[in-house]
This record gives structure tokens, C-alpha cells and sequence, in this order.
């Protein structure tokens, strides 16, 4: 089943509760939070105590809780990864090579009791993928370079896309493929065509007057998918 995460980088900052309760209403699954150090990229974001502030307003009308799917992009990784898990994360993806030992984080953050995510950026193999795969929950291509958001969606993704899927599938474990940067209604089925299951978008959503029909028109785009239409 696919997965809508829109990311809180593209939300009014002021008012960030209200936003994460609104993008729900409006259908999202996951809330995606990026968190940036200045350090590994060029930008500098929020912390676990926004992330903790936030969990609250991440439940549906109904009591349902709606993940908060936490991706960092700082180095070192282990200190703030925990961090995250202990301000509610129920996701964390890290950097490989902003780790130097990706086993042992990954296994601090599921003893954490989070679920785990490797992130690649748009340059870098996935090579490090197949020696840890057993322990890793999610794989987040980055389909732009990291560190800001609004930009333009880079189109050789889709061949890493279609690699990273056939390497879950061989694996026989129900990891999530998921894809962040430039992704949006007129692009979204192909992505979903590639292989991927859960998008991550920001300005594509909080960017539009409604929120809702952002979400209702992507959710029909990757319908188009199971009817062979796509990439």
C-alpha cells in the first residue's frame, strides 16, 4: 500500500501544530521531519524537542496514531538518533556514510524501539545496503541533492529506484522504498511505477491552498499505476 508522508521542512514553521493536525486531516500517512546540522549539509533545522512538541498532534480524528517518520541528515549520527527515539520518532533514517559503524546504529535504534532507514543520496552506491539489509525497516532514495527543499526532481532516480526495489524483493523482507525530493502530482506515478511505495513531499503540499486536494490528486496519479499506466 502506498504511503504519502508529506515533510514538515515545507510547513509554516509558527504554527507547526496546526499544520501536522491539518496535513493529517487531509490524508497524509506518515509526517516526514527533516533534521538538518549545518555540518553534514548546509542548512540547519529542528531538534528532538520540536519533534517531541509535534508527536502529540500526530494521530488521526479517530485516535489513531500516525507515524513520525524522523530522517537525519547530520553527522556523527548516534547521539541525535537516539535522541529522536526517546522524543517519539517511530522511524529513523540516517546517512551511511555519516555513520561510522551503520550496523551498530542500526541496532541502537531499533533497541531504541524505532523502526530504521538508510538514505542514499543521489551519488551514492547502494552498496552498503546489501551487507546490512537485514536490519534496515526503510530505504530513502534521495531524488535531489540533501539540504533544501523545492528542488527539481532528478530523473536518473528512477533506474536507482527500479535497483533498490529488485534488492528488497530479493531480500524477502517488507522493507518500504521510499523517495524524497521533487516529487509531486505529475511525476508521482512514475515514481510509484519505478518501484517505490512511500513519497515524501513538501512544497507540493504545503505549498497549495488546499492540502487535501494536493493529497486526493497524488492518490490518484499512483492509481494510474495499478492500471499500467506510469513509468
Amino acid at each position: 500500500m502506498y504511503r504519502i508522508a508529506p515533510s514538515i521542512l515545507s510547513a509554516d514553521f509558527a504554527n507547526l501544530g496546526t499544520e501536522v493536525r491539518e496535513v493529517i486531516e487531509a490524508g497524509a500517512d506518515w509526517i516526514h521531519f527533516d533534521v538538518m546540522d549545518n555540518h553534514y549539509v548546509p542548512n540547519l533545522t529542528v531538534g528532538p524537542a520540536v519533534a517531541a512538541a509535534i508527536k502529540r498532534y500526530c494521530v488521526t480524528g479517530d485516535g489513531t496514531p500516525v507515524p513520525l517518520d524522523v530522517h537525519l541528515m547530520v553527522e556523527p549520527v548516534d547521539e541525535l538518533a537516539a535522541a529522536f527515539c526517546e522524543a517519539g520518532a517511530d522511524l529513523v533514517s540516517f546517512h551511511p556514510e555519516a555513520s561510522r559503524h551503520v550496523d551498530r546504529t542500526l541496532s541502537l535504534i531499533h533497541d531504541a524501539g524505532a523502526k530504521t532507514g538508510l538514505v542514499f543520496n543521489p551519488g551514492t552506491s547502494l552498496a552498503a545496503l546489501e551487507w546490512v539489509i537485514d536490519k534496515v525497516d526503510l530505504v530513502l532514495l534521495m531524488s535531489v541533492n540533501p539540504g533544501f527543499g523545492g528542488q527539481a526532481f532528478i530523473e536518473s532516480t528512477y533506474e536507482k529506484i527500479d535497483f533498490a526495489r529488485r534488492l528488497i524483493d530479493d531480500s524477502g523482507r517488507d522493507i518500504r522504498l521510499q523517495v524524497d525530493g521533487g516529487v509531486k502530482t505529475d511525476n508521482i506515478a512514475d515514481v510509484a511505477a519505478a518501484g517505490a511505495d512511500t513519497f515524501v513531499a513538501g512544497s507540493a503540499i504545503f505549498g497549495q491552498a488546499s492540502y487535501r486536494d494536493a493529497i486526493d490528486a497524488m492518490r490518484t496519479e499512483l492509481g494510474t499505476v495499478a492500471q499500467g499506466e506510469g513509468k
